[in-house]
């Protein structure tokens, strides 16, 4: 989310101290017992090396280390295969990010039943200090459209036996066959100190009650600031691992590890397979191709910092892909028979830079939000493409969002999350508004091949939910369906207000009420959202985490909007 325009200053000056800002207690006992004088002299003073040493990861404890104590996880489903992860924790040393502990082979294993009655894939990778022991195994040899267990055992060293816990995952379906429908979870902005994963914890029982076929994660996988820079009304719930801005290839696969920790977090990587992207927390706010808003030079240099952040987040996640900085790409195409395709794009690592523009600029052609070759690859697939619907995952919002005349008691909410442009005019020039031109290409495509109208855009970023019809000359052409966040802070919670306050939702009646294509906003709740996708509509509906702050807490079921192909309308919750 892209934070006040007022406050970029203020983030940019306290990220040049290590910790600044408030911290719960506890969250010190974690960092290094050297922190007190970082904190006292700032970063500029300490050369990479010396913070090598203050930043090195803490051994586990003998009665917290477990060999698979970040559990499993599968994603990116083909017909065939699907890629099945584990991380292996050899000895209490081997942390993340810590390069130490040996070596380990471990065996992997795939089976039609979870008593493993009848294996049908089975081998042996190993697991290294230099892809901080994370394995990746790619089987294929499987059958389409089809629920697989699965499972990793150590075969080296004093843990050889031990076995992880069980996965869950689903192949797609043949790319000839025509499934009755397809049924996604669509989550993202995770912000472990903001609250508890409940809506994971959900998507986990749904997936495993069969309700749900793939997660989609639209990225804010993880938060890089440091501990009480961004947390939610009630301050930190639970403190980052490190406490410190992360900014090195130790601190991303630390940060990851520790995220990976989290019981709900696991639980819903070995309930269903995901497919995901990243946006711009998963390596720093408002991140383009050449920098971001809170790197400077006391962060070293971006390139370093980028291609760190992209390799940790490779290494712990499912993906079928590879850095932009070693010349790959994780925007990637999902297909499910001949129902839909489901389009992941990359819309941090070849922008444009972000910030505050005239309007002259939000239009110019020379401005990109997806680059030159990504926009090609994404205009053939959708010219060439012979599936019933095309889902786009866009980290970023696409629909415009007038907030010209806002009035003055909603002014503050909305422009937290959208900023102003150097006229004073809001805009959130982070997301597609200010890269007018891709999209008006992009949406000009197609109004012209698809004019059946069935694209949706399934969108995160923005912290809360809305229902958007996609225009063009009063024409509907597709439909943006955005799912709120995890738990990072929304509208309630940066005016420090109780959710479905009054100022909320004044604000919501101020977007409908300007923006008619808008059909439904909510500014408030955290959660996730479901899709299920037949051959006549896509229906989206809401699920609202009671309390982020409890853990345990409950998941309501919210809101539902039916798209045809030609509008949005309210479901009926039975």
């Amino acid at each position: 989310m892209t934070e006040l325009t007022r406050r970029q200053t203020t983030r940019q000056i306290t990220r040049r101290s290590l910790l600044q800002g408030s911290l719960i207690a506890g969250a010190a006992a974690v960092a290094p017992s050297s922190l007190s004088q970082v904190q006292a002299t700032g970063l500029q003073s300490y050369t990479d090396a010396d913070l090598a040493e203050l930043h090195a990861p803490v051994p586990y404890a003998d009665a917290e280390h477990h060999v698979f104590m970040h559990g499993v996880a599968s994603g990116d489903p083909l017909p065939t295969s699907v890629i099945l992860w584990t991380r292996v924790t050899p000895t209490p040393e081997a942390v993340p990010g810590s390069g130490a502990g040996p070596a380990v082979r471990v065996g992997w294993e795939v089976a039609t039943t979870p008593e493993f009655t009848e294996v049908v894939r089975s081998g042996v990778a190993t697991a290294t200090a230099a892809t901080d022991h994370t394995v990746h195994v790619d089987p294929f040899g499987l059958a389409p459209d089809t629920v697989y267990f699965y499972r990793f055992t150590v075969l080296d060293g004093e843990h050889a036996g031990r076995v992880s816990r069980l996965g869950r995952t689903r192949t797609a379906p043949p790319d000839d066959a025509i499934p009755g429908q397809v049924r996604l979870a669509v989550c993202s902005c995770a912000n472990f100190e903001s609250g508890y994963f409940g809506a994971y914890s959900d998507i986990a029982r749904r997936a495993w009650a069969d309700e749900i076929d793939v997660v989609v994660h639209l990225g804010d996988y993880i938060y890089e600031y440091a501990s009480g820079e961004y947390a939610g009304k009630y301050g930190v719930v639970r403190p980052h691992v490190p406490t410190w801005e992360i900014r090195t290839l130790p601190d991303y696969r630390s940060r990851h590890g520790h995220y990976r920790r989290d019981a709900a977090l696991q639980d819903a990587h070995a309930a269903a397979p995901w497919v995901v992207t990243w946006d711009d927390h998963e390596i720093a706010n408002d991140a383009w191709s050449g920098g971001a808003v809170n790197h400077g030079d006391v962060h070293g240099e971006w390139g370093t910092r980028r291609d760190a952040a992209m390799q940790a987040y490779l290494e712990w996640l499912p993906v079928r892909g590879t850095s932009p900085s070693r010349g790959g790409h994780i925007y990637r195409t999902l297909r499910f028979g001949r129902l839909a395709e489901l389009h992941m794009l990359d819309l941090r690592s070849y922008r444009s830079a972000p910030g505050v523009l005239r309007q002259g600029q939000r239009t110019s052609a020379d401005r990109t939000i997806m680059g030159s070759e990504q926009f090609t690859w994404l205009s053939q697939r959708l010219a060439t493409t012979d599936v019933r619907w095309n889902l786009v995952g866009t980290s970023v919002m696409m629909a415009p969002l007038n907030l010209v005349n806002v009035e003055q008691v909603v002014r503050r909410p909305l422009l937290d999350m959208v900023g102003v442009d150097i006229a004073g005019t809001p805009v959130n020039a982070d997301q597609w508004d200010g890269y007018a031109a891709d999209r008006d290409r992009l949406l000009g495509q197609l109004g012209t091949q698809h004019g059946h109208g069935r694209t949706v855009f399934l969108t995160g970023d923005i912290h809360s939910e809305w229902a958007n019809h996609i225009l063009i000359d009063d024409r509907v052409i597709a439909a943006e369906l955005v799912c709120t966040s995890v738990t990072a802070p929304n509208v309630d919670e940066i005016l420090r207000l109780e959710e479905g306050n009054v100022v909320s939702r004044a604000a919501e009646g101020h977007v409908l009420a300007q923006n008619p294509h808008i059909t439904h906003v909510n500014l408030d709740v955290h959660g996730f959202s479901t899709l299920t996708v037949t051959a006549d509509g896509a229906d989206m509906a809401w699920h609202r985490v009671r309390d982020v702050h409890l853990a345990g807490t409950g998941v309501d079921d919210g809101p539902r909007m039916r798209y045809d192909g030609a509008r949005l309308t309210a479901a009926v919750t039975s």
